[in-house]
Parts: C-alpha cells; sequence; structure tokens
C-alpha cells in the first residue's frame, strides 16, 4: 500500500493540476558547471542549425529536406527519389543510433541535443528571463493586475518571441525549399509569392505557439521520444538519477538545521529545499525516480550540489547514475542490449558505406518503348527503338553524352546528336539499338551499354532487346 501511495504521481503528468488544468512551470533560471557546458554545445548547434542550409559544398547544400520535390541533401552529398533506399538506411542508423545512446545513458539527447530544448532553454527562456526576472518575479508578475508594467513587460516578451519565431520559420523554410529559393522569393517580394508567404506564416504561428504557451508539453506529450525511453531504459542506464540510499537514509529527507550531526541523527542528506524541483523546466521532482517527463537537462544536479556545499554535505547527491550504481555500487557495463544495438548500427554504417561507394553521380535508365515490337531491316539487322533517361546527381554538367554497346557487336543511334546533362538535371529522349540476328541467342537478350562523357565512363547500365523467336 505504501508502495502504491509513493507511486502515485505517476498516475499524471507534473504540469497538470489535480482539476486536469495547466499548470504553468516557472524554472528557477539554472547555473553551474553543466549549465556552463550545456550553454557551449547549445550554442554551436544553434550556429550549426541556422547556417547548415545556407552552407554549400561544391554547389550543394548542405542540409537540405525538399519533401514536396523528393531532393534531400546530407552533408552536402544530394538524394535523389531513385536513392531513397539510401535515405532509409540513414534514417534507421539515426533510430538505432539514438535508441543506442538511451538504452546507455538515458534521454540526454533530449536536454543536450534536441532542438525544442535549445532554443526554448537557451533562446527563449533566457530572453523571458531577461524581461521578466527569475522565477519568484516571473511568479508576482503573472498574478498581478494588468498594469503598465505587466503589459509592457508581456508585450515586449511576446513581440521578441514573435520576431524570433518568424526567423525560424525562416531557417526551416530554407531546409525544405532550398536556400537559393528562399533568398530569391525574399528579394522579389512577398506579394510574388504569396503560397510560400502563406506558408511562413503556418510556420511562424507554430513556432510562437510552442515555444510561448505550449513549451515542456512537446517534450511531455507530442514528442514520442519520452514514450519510448521507458521501453528501452533499464537498471543499468545511466539517468539523472537522485541517490535515494544517500537523500534517505533511515528516518528519510530533513529540512537543515545548523550545527545538527545528520550522521547520527539517521537523517539523510536531502535537507528537503525542492530547489531541484523548482529549477526543473518540466516540473517534476527528481526524488521520485526516472519518469519520463525527465529530458537529463542537469539543471538539477548543478543546483543540489550548490546546496550540498552550501551545507557542507558532500556533492553528487543527484548525479549521473544508473539504478543498479545507486542500489550495489556497481560499475556501467557494455551490457548484451548495448552489443546488440551496436552490432545493428554497425552492419548498417557498413551497408551505407559500400552503398556510397557504389553510387554512380550519373544515373541511367534505358527502356525499351512500350508497346512497340523489334524492326526487321536490310543486312538481317534487327532494331530496338528505346527511352533513356539520365539523371545527373553533382554539381557540375557532363557534356558530349554518347552509348556504346559492349555486349553485342551492334551500333546506337541517338536522336540527338548533340547530348548533355546539366547539373543536378536530368536529360532523356530516345535512340535506336541495331545488332545482326547472328549475334542474338535467344527471343530476348540482356545488352549491356555504357555511357560516356567525351572519353570517360560515366555509367553502366542493361536493359532488353527482343528478336525473331526462330533465333531463340
Amino acid at each position: 500500500m505504501e508502495k502504491q501511495e509513493n507511486e502515485r504521481f505517476r498516475d499524471s503528468i507534473g504540469t497538470l493540476t489535480k482539476e486536469g488544468k495547466r499548470s504553468w512551470v516557472y524554472p528557477k533560471k539554472p547555473s553551474g558547471p553543466l549549465y556552463e557546458y550545456r550553454k557551449y554545445v547549445s550554442y554551436l548547434l544553434l550556429i550549426f542549425l541556422t547556417a547548415a542550409p545556407f552552407i554549400k559544398i561544391n554547389g550543394n547544400q548542405f542540409l537540405m529536406f525538399n519533401v514536396l520535390e523528393r531532393r534531400f541533401n546530407i552533408f552536402s552529398f544530394p538524394f535523389w527519389p531513385q536513392d531513397f533506399y539510401l535515405f532509409v538506411i540513414i534514417m534507421l542508423i539515426g533510430v538505432i543510433f539514438i535508441a543506442l545512446f538511451t538504452v546507455a545513458f538515458g534521454r540526454i539527447f533530449c536536454g543536450w541535443i534536441c532542438p525544442q530544448t535549445i532554443f526554448m532553454e537557451m533562446v527563449f527562456r533566457r530572453i523571458e528571463y531577461w524581461i521578466e526576472g527569475d522565477r519568484g518575479r516571473q511568479i508576482r508578475l503573472d498574478k498581478q493586475e494588468w498594469n503598465a508594467e505587466k503589459i509592457r513587460k508581456k508585450g515586449i516578451k511576446w513581440s521578441i518571441f514573435f520576431v524570433i519565431s518568424f526567423l525560424i520559420a525562416n531557417v526551416f523554410l530554407a531546409y525544405l525549399i532550398g536556400s537559393d529559393r528562399l533568398i530569391l522569393y525574399v528579394l522579389d517580394g512577398p506579394e510574388a509569392h504569396l503560397s510560400t508567404l502563406l506558408s511562413l506564416v503556418i510556420f511562424t504561428g507554430v513556432f510562437y505557439f510552442v515555444f510561448a504557451w505550449f513549451r515542456e508539453q512537446v517534450c511531455i506529450i507530442a514528442c514520442p521520444y519520452g514514450r519510448l525511453q521507458g521501453v528501452l531504459l533499464d537498471n543499468k542506464s545511466i539517468v539523472v538519477a537522485y541517490d535515494h540510499k544517500r537523500g534517505e537514509k533511515d528516518i528519510g529527507r530533513a529540512k537543515f538545521k545548523k550545527n545538527e550531526d545528520r550522521e547520527a541523527s539517521g537523517k539523510g542528506d536531502c535537507i528537503d529545499c525542492f530547489q531541484c524541483v523548482n529549477v526543473c523546466p518540466t516540473g517534476i521532482d527528481i526524488r521520485n525516480g526516472t519518469q519520463l517527463e525527465c529530458v537529463n537537462c542537469t539543471a538539477c544536479i548543478d543546483t543540489c550540489n550548490d546546496i550540498m556545499e552550501a551545507v557542507d554535505l558532500p556533492k553528487g547527491l543527484i548525479r549521473f547514475a544508473s539504478e543498479e550504481n545507486i542500489e550495489k555500487k556497481s560499475k556501467f557495463k557494455f551490457t548484451p542490449r548495448l552489443k546488440g544495438y551496436t552490432a545493428v548500427l554497425f552492419i548498417l554504417v557498413s551497408l551505407l558505406t559500400g552503398m556510397l561507394f557504389l553510387r554512380s553521380d550519373i544515373e541511367a535508365n534505358i527502356f525499351r518503348l512500350p508497346g512497340q515490337l523489334y524492326e526487321h531491316k536490310e543486312g538481317n539487322i534487327i532494331s530496338n527503338v528505346y527511352t533513356y533517361k539520365l539523371l545527373n546527381k553533382t554539381s557540375k554538367g557532363f557534356d558530349n553524352i554518347h552509348f556504346e554497346l559492349v555486349s553485342h557487336k551492334g551500333t546506337i543511334v541517338s536522336v540527338k546528336s548533340d547530348l548533355s546533362v546539366p547539373a543536378r538535371g536530368m536529360a532523356e529522349g530516345t535512340l535506336f539499338i541495331e545488332i545482326n540476328q547472328s549475334a542474338l541467342k535467344n527471343e530476348k537478350d540482356k545488352i549491356k551499354i555504357e555511357v560516356y562523357s567525351d572519353d570517360i565512363l560515366i555509367e553502366t547500365t542493361k536493359t532488353n532487346f527482343l528478336g525473331p523467336r526462330s533465333y531463340r
């Protein structure tokens, strides 16, 4: 019964009241060594996320996810619809890596790397601290009547939030349609691209809603990763954990009293100051154990260490540790689960690496014209008509394209004499392949064709060639 009473907090999330209404979280401004490290990581990632769609390598945007045109650039490598299998493998690698990282180190990705957390805690929340003050001042400001001070502070904050949301929406749009097109649309003016302007307004509204009101609810309610955490974590996973054995001891938590011998009294090292709760951006009490709301931001570690230092008790009451480490003082081990995820990750990375090496710059597809049979010409020549498509995946063009038949003795006649493929473009047309009957072995022969740009081989492809039944 006592255990069920202690676990009752899990029946609801920390951002809801008993009546089921939204409980607004006012986290105390964090500080400490881990928070400083997190700022460095966050600002580097902010620079990367903002600059990535505007960086180009070999003419290719560094990151682009053009879903509408099914064109993707990942680390400046272009991926077309024909490369969708590669894109799927990359996504699988990302999922397996996050799963592996979660099994080993919990939800630290959410607190340190996730764009939602970075923008919320390192941009919007810091602006809020700057305008409205720390936790206590924010609570008092929200409770007071709407006067000149409240209107001024709220108006300035909401205006800045809207401007930043608009800038984020522009960067987000650059990922989707490409930075070159975005800049062109901006220079042309909004009236020339109303549909894009509408998309920009919608994105701005979504980002403003998320960062000004929905906030930590994204991590708790909307993000599936929080639910996935409960499946992946075990008692060997290293997470932000409260050392309940040291914090509770025999008697339990108790307020700090000066000149008291807590060791002799049997009281735990936790002085029940609630600073770990006040500083939490999702409003939970880490002393209740691992919870899906915890994003492992480490703010509670910093503030608890400060309190422990102030009352002359050892640091580390809240720290990175596994349940097994707290219970048995055991060290981190590379468990069979971790080995399994690592093996799968290694296989997928090896598979992707091999496919990338085998991937050609030009993709050639040559198909027989539908509904057309072969043509019998003079001199025992059999002719088939084909359509071809040449897809250039690179940022450079290819000129003087010609085809050579290498599997049979014959000729290839292209309708276009001067054929070229533009950078990141496609060329298509019609060609005829003529082969002597004596060179055919079956009714349907597999033929091999090489594609050249000048004298450089750029692609090899295969197709079928039809001939008379009597020559099978």
